[in-house]
């Protein structure tokens, strides 16, 4: 007799005990089954598989949780796999559909804004390299809209393209050049930077004027093509995420909420848990530190 057929009696059984009284020979009967085979099956000792499964599917819950619900069977198989379990993308997949768990992805609200004049000069020096080869070699920024109760407040966010951390963003409820200032500003204190940066941004009102170019004065100013926005898809790709893995979830009150929520997210997921294929699997944080220990271990080689 089939494990189904035996489920199906112990489900029967267990959803109705409660409304009335159950003759468990009487469901034996009507579904063929002999009393000898369902008690054998139900006295049964858990084989190796069902216990490896139960413990995948354990970790495979941990993993999902962690990540806010956000990471698919990709991620999970790959974050199983670092810990020495060896196992498929396709068996996660069939293990979260078992659970009935899959990636939060929740679409954006899009706004669309016009361009802003710029200048015959602004030169896209970035050139859709998106893989430098050390940290503070290319930043990029931009500036998205976050819908509140109150109204919308404005993240600007600077990514190193080296390992897609965000290295600063401020939270504004009003959108001008200070936003993208401040932003800036931060980047450079939490940065050590040796010699000249490339910073990559689109050609907006905020980022061909007087105030930001005096504030990148030691900066390689590079801007994207007007009506060619992949030419900037590194940090308007993370404004999506952070809108679909998180903030397209709540119901935002106010600035203030506005601001714990993208906290959360970038300082505690990630920069520091997320991880990234880009990254070969690992967050930002972890890449970076991977990038110093490789730079270490070549200083002593060399001397």
């Amino acid at each position: 007799m089939t494990e189904a057929i035996y489920l199906e009696v112990q489900n029967k059984c267990e959803d109705i005990k409660e409304k009335r009284r159950v003759s468990v020979n009487g469901m034996l009967h009507i579904l063929g089954v002999s009393r000898s085979g369902y008690n054998s099956w139900l006295h049964r000792l858990p084989s190796n598989q069902q216990k490896r499964e139960k413990i995948v599917k354990k970790k495979i819950r941990e993993i999902y949780d962690k990540s806010h619900q956000n990471y698919g069977a990709p991620k999970i198989a790959k974050e199983i796999q670092k810990a020495g379990e060896k196992i498929s993308e396709r068996t996660v997949g069939k293990y979260m559909k078992e659970l009935g768990i899959k990636a939060q992805y929740i679409k954006p609200y899009i706004i669309t804004t016009k361009n802003s004049d710029f200048s015959s000069k602004l030169e896209n020096i970035l050139n859709e390299q998106f893989n430098p080869s050390e940290p503070n070699a290319v930043w990029c920024t931009d500036i998205t809209y976050l819908w509140t109760n109150s109204g919308f407040v404005y993240l600007t966010s600077i990514m190193d393209l080296y390992s897609r951390k965000i290295i600063a963003w401020t939270l504004s409820e009003t959108l001008n050049v200070s936003c993208v200032t401040n932003t800036i500003n931060k980047a450079k204190k939490n940065r050590e930077l040796v010699k000249p940066v490339i910073i990559h941004s689109d050609r907006g009102s905020e980022y061909v004027s007087k105030e930001y170019r005096k504030t990148t004065s030691k900066m390689i100013l590079s801007y994207s093509k007007k009506a060619f926005p992949w030419e900037n898809a590194c940090i308007e790709s993370f404004h999506a995420i952070i809108k679909r893995e998180w903030i397209n979830r709540f119901r935002i009150k106010n600035y203030r909420h506005a601001y714990i929520l993208v906290f959360e997210y970038i300082e505690t997921f990630y920069n520091t848990t997320r991880i990234h294929s880009h990254c070969n699997y690992m967050s930002p944080n972890q890449f970076e530190k991977a990038y110093e220990r490789s730079q270490r271990i070549s200083m002593l080689t060399a001397s």
